[in-house]
């Protein structure tokens, strides 16, 4: 076609347009368009944002009586030294039956208080746990008690080609080499594996109380694979349980090695210190009940038949094995002087799986649980108000929920809408008491505490998700990550020298026993975090729009919090995995 007809062409289509009875008046169209935006802002808009609002604070004063409460509780403790000795019955093991025989008969009174140790199974269960493995299966091997009255149970459902099969140099397992090298010393170790992952770590624990020995086993001492307990861990901690025939469970606090090596880890450690030395110590003290946190207690055997034994029927077995045993009427009883070393994730990785689980698992149990809570005929009404209030819906569904659509929400849309106000109190009054009262965990990181309080509300978006997730039993509700562990490997050179030592053997092979590992490398795009990112540049576009036209002064909380998103979105947090 020429350039003439095409010309043509556009003469006789305006020809036609001009023809036509009907003119659209393009103002009067973007009029009414906007008309219909604020009719639609007045009328839906605005009133949903005020009901977020009223929700939010309502939840924030939740959040807020718990904390006070919480804080009144350790503070009577402390002030009236109620220990868990003074509240419970606590004798060293051995101590009475050794009394009672003869002070001339030195033997025989050695015999006996030899006699009165229980039966003590320690289960280890490990999923490819190549950096640590060695830490919590010498810990555990080195614990004081007799040994002919404890069974070391190493559980391990490995399928790391490294850890499994080391090329040709040992043929056998490193979890099991490793066990090998402690039964020569004359440890009672147990070697487990099977055959499948089925129900994870909740399999592995159910199957390994299925073998003949653990029948002889009274009580059930738990270390995930980088913990490592004191010696004198079971010493100081059975005795809750033989004397107090009541108490299914002693948890111990946990101790976190590499707590200084990165901010990553500095924040972890203000968040689960105020866990340990405040909400177990409130939840012990004034319910005999908390949430079992899967490592570091010492559970006895009966009391996990009588709940009905593990269940994989969420991510968090021990969370459920915990209420069902409460719920069957036992008691809890935290111990917060004995201390147990681990290892906190330092990747950003391998911390949003770990809190995806940690927000999803409950949130799903709450929702399986929460009718046969109510209908419990075996605890009091107030045990039960606790656990589904305060324990379930204040401090895993409101703390997550509220956190996120507050302070990531509410408040930067609340700028763009000049109806919306929100009182003072709510805005700066009640966050900072909580935040006070969760940062007194931790005295010597307090200087952190703003930097704290912005990571976790860049973390929350992760864990409002987790917890939907969990209610609405969608998508990742199920998915079970082991988090990862980087132990020493990226701090210490490995030894050359000592017994473990690899012997290079010389050897010439046509096939490789192992198809050569080809290194992926990461995509461009997969290195951020796009939802971070969003969120972020969200947040920073509502505090421009704060200082340029609403001028409600909330511009430098929302350029900080933006600013944290996108540093967390770049993945600028954590260390690198060697």
């Amino acid at each position: 076609m020429s350039s003439s007809g095409g010309g043509g062409v556009a003469e006789e289509v305006a020809r036609l347009w001009g023809e036509l009875p009907v003119r659209v008046d393009w103002a009067a169209v973007a009029a009414q368009w906007a008309a219909a935006a604020a009719a639609a802002r007045a009328a839906v808009v605005v009133p949903a944002v005020r009901a977020l609002v009223a929700v939010s604070l309502a939840m924030t004063v939740m959040i807020l009586a718990e904390k006070l409460f919480v804080a009144a509780v350790c503070l009577a403790v402390r002030a009236f030294r109620l220990r868990p000795d003074r509240r419970y019955k606590w004798l060293p093991i051995g101590a009475a039956a050794a009394a009672a025989s003869s002070e001339d008969d030195e033997e025989s009174g050695l015999v006996a208080a030899a006699a009165a140790f229980p039966m003590v199974l320690v289960q280890i269960p490990m999923f490819n746990e190549r950096e640590v493995y060695k830490l919590s299966i010498g810990a555990a091997c080195s614990l004081d008690w007799p040994s002919d009255r404890v069974v070391i149970q190493v559980l391990d459902d490995s399928t790391d080609l490294v850890v499994k099969v080391f090329i040709v140099i040992y043929f056998t397992d490193l979890v099991e080499k490793e066990c090998q090298k402690w039964q020569g010393k004359g440890v009672n170790i147990k070697y487990e594996v099977r055959g499948n992952r089925k129900g994870y770590k909740a399999g592995a624990l159910k199957e390994g109380l299925k073998h003949d020995y653990v029948k002889e086993c009274e009580y059930i001492a738990m270390f995930d694979a980088d913990f490592q307990p004191e010696s004198d861990f079971l010493l100081r901690t059975v005795p809750f349980l033989v004397h107090n025939s009541e108490i299914a469970l002693v948890q111990t606090r946990w101790k976190f090695v590499n707590a200084n090596e990165c901010l990553l880890t500095r924040f972890q450690e203000m968040s689960l210190d105020y866990h340990f030395k405040y909400e177990q110590e409130a939840g012990s003290s004034v319910y005999s009940f908390f949430g079992f946190n899967g490592t570091a207690g010492v559970w006895r055997i009966a009391a996990i038949d009588d709940a009905g034994g593990w269940k994989d029927r969420t991510t968090v077995e021990d969370m459920d094995l915990a209420v069902r045993a409460t719920l069957q009427g036992w008691k809890f009883v935290y111990v917060g002087d004995v201390k147990v070393k681990s290892e906190l994730p330092s990747t950003f990785k391998a911390y949003r799986f770990q809190q995806h689980r940690w927000s999803c698992g409950p949130a799903n149990l709450f929702k399986k649980m929460m009718v046969e809570i109510l209908e419990n005929k075996k605890v009091s009404f107030w045990n039960k108000i606790h656990l589904w209030y305060d324990f379930f819906f204040v401090g895993k569904i409101a703390a997550h929920t509220v956190t996120f659509i507050y302070y990531c929400f509410v408040i930067p849309v609340s700028v763009w809408l000049p109806e919306i106000e929100i009182p003072l109190w709510g805005v700066v009054y009640v966050p900072t008491v909580i935040t006070l009262c969760k940062a007194v965990g931790t005295p010597s990181s307090f200087h952190l505490v703003i930097l704290w309080v912005l990571f976790e509300n860049v973390m929350s978006l992760h864990r409002i998700k987790a917890a939907v997730t969990g209610i609405l039993e969608a998508g990742r509700v199920n998915e079970w990550v082991v988090t990862e562990k980087l132990g020493d490997a990226n701090k210490t050179k490995p030894d050359t020298n000592g017994s473990d030592a690899v012997k290079v053997i010389d050897v010439e092979l046509t096939t490789p026993l192992i198809p050569k590992l080809k290194k992926r490398r990461t995509k461009f795009w997969d290195k951020y975090h796009y939802s971070e990112i969003f969120v972020g540049i969200c947040i920073i576009l509502s505090g421009f729009y704060d200082v340029l036209y609403a001028k409600k002064g909330y511009y430098i909380f929302l350029f900080i919090q933006g600013l944290a998103f996108l540093i967390v979105g770049f993945d600028y947090i954590g260390v690198c995995p060697p």
